[in-house]
């Protein structure tokens, strides 16, 4: 019996361990292609890309032995270093994006912030909406309205991308609709504003489809959510595409001026 335990302690770790080793061989090539940006010729960064992504879909594959939320966040601070990268993506564009998120909400479906960082990096900067939108739907399954708490926001992510980055004001009505339906059940402030601004949204588009209105109020979403420079300037030249405005006020804060008609 004693043996019996230790070999069914000792699995899962030699797996832990198996997997740690595999990132620990892997990560370097990772570094390198972050710290030397200006050596680096293009060749060289597109094989260091070849070579995270066969990374990628090995961890998509390796059993997990109940450590599918260490997998999960490990891959997603990857992505972070990735995604930050801005001299090196903007020689060699965000397409492996989705496979860290394919292995990141495979591996924990309820990790909410990856829902916001999806669609920004998935359907913003790659390009690749139907493939966001994809595992979105996929990871939705295992939602509900009380878990993970506030797991409201994926709806509306779902949604910005389907209106924003698909033009299917259908599907992003429904989206808004069940956001505005989970978010009513939570009395605190932030839920009730979610709740009242994703009806809005779906008012709009049920009078309108093509409401500027309403794709100016979505992509206040991206807006005023946690974003890096770049990409505040380019949600803000799309608001402005639209006819609306960004201003800031006294206190600090952004705030957005609908145009005159819809």
């Amino acid at each position: 019996m004693l043996l019996i335990s230790r070999k069914a302690i000792a699995t899962p770790f030699v797996v832990c361990v198996c997997i740690l080793g595999v990132g620990l061989i892997q990560f370097p090539r990772l570094q390198k292609l972050l710290n030397s940006k200006q050596a680096a010729s293009l060749e060289t960064l597109e094989k260091d890309i070849k070579s995270e992504n066969i990374r990628l879909n090995f961890l998509k594959k390796i059993p997990s032995f109940g450590y599918d939320n260490l997998i999960g966040d490990w891959v997603y601070l990857s992505f972070l270093q990735y995604f930050g990268d801005d001299e090196v993506r903007d020689k060699t564009g965000y397409s492996l994006s989705p496979e860290y998120f394919e292995v990141i909400l495979e591996r924990d479906p309820r990790f909410l912030a990856a829902y916001l960082s999806l669609s920004t990096s998935t359907s913003l900067y790659a390009a690749m909406p139907e493939r966001s939108i994809a595992m979105m739907n996929k990871g939705l399954k295992f939602l509900s309205p009380l878990v993970p708490e506030k797991s409201y926001y994926a709806w509306r992510y779902k949604g910005v991308d389907e209106l924003l980055f698909l033009g299917d004001s259908q599907a992003a009505e429904q989206s808004f609709g069940m956001a505005a339906n989970w978010a009513s059940i939570f009395p605190d402030e932030e839920s009730r504003n979610i709740a009242f601004t994703s009806q809005k949204t779906v008012e709009f588009l049920s009078r309108n489809p093509q409401s500027k209105y309403a794709q100016i109020a979505t992509w206040s979403i991206v807006l005023n959510n946690p974003i890096d420079d770049k990409t505040r300037k380019r949600v803000i030249a799309k608001i402005e595409s639209l006819g609306g405005k960004v201003v800031t006020t006294p206190e600090g804060n952004q705030k957005i001026i609908f145009p005159p008609k819809d």
